[in-house]
């Protein structure tokens, strides 16, 4: 991970792909619902950001590419947090769907197993797994 992937506010370090992926997910359907916006501010407040910082990364994002992380385990919790973000109304939505696949494909996940991946992870948040325990069956799921 280079430099220019952390922006710096005020002193504070923030990777910036982690963040500005969330916010896209969020903007799918051309809106942030107050759910996802609570969920954004939860996970920028992990980054250190205060909740102006955070509504300023969210009104100033504009298409960005992602860069994926290396680790299976930062992968994962890419698309974690993307289906947390998907799941905040209750309803899947299918650009959110293929905002999620999009994110799969790009982080270099088999193309044949995306579907079956992603149908884990979210139903396993739906059934409120732990995240440990979706990763595990992500990685096995990956193996097959």
């Amino acid at each position: 991970m280079s430099f220019t992937d952390f922006i710096s506010h005020h002193g504070k370090r923030v990777n910036k792909e982690a963040f500005l992926h969330l916010v896209q997910t969020s903007k799918v359907d051309g809106k942030i619902n107050k759910d996802e916006m609570e969920l954004l501010h939860k996970a920028g407040r992990k980054f250190s950001l205060t909740d102006h910082e955070i509504d300023h990364l969210i009104h100033t994002e504009r298409d960005h590419h992602y860069h994926p992380p290396y680790s299976l385990q930062e992968k994962f919790d890419h698309l974690y947090n993307i289906g947390e973000i998907i799941l905040a109304d209750d309803v899947v939505k299918e650009g959110e769907k293929k905002m999620i696949k999009r994110f799969a494909i790009e982080a270099g996940f088999e193309y044949s197993k995306i579907n079956d991946l992603i149908n884990l992870l979210l139903e396993g948040m739906k059934e409120n797994i732990s995240e440990e325990e979706l990763f595990k069956k992500f990685k096995k799921k990956l193996l097959q």
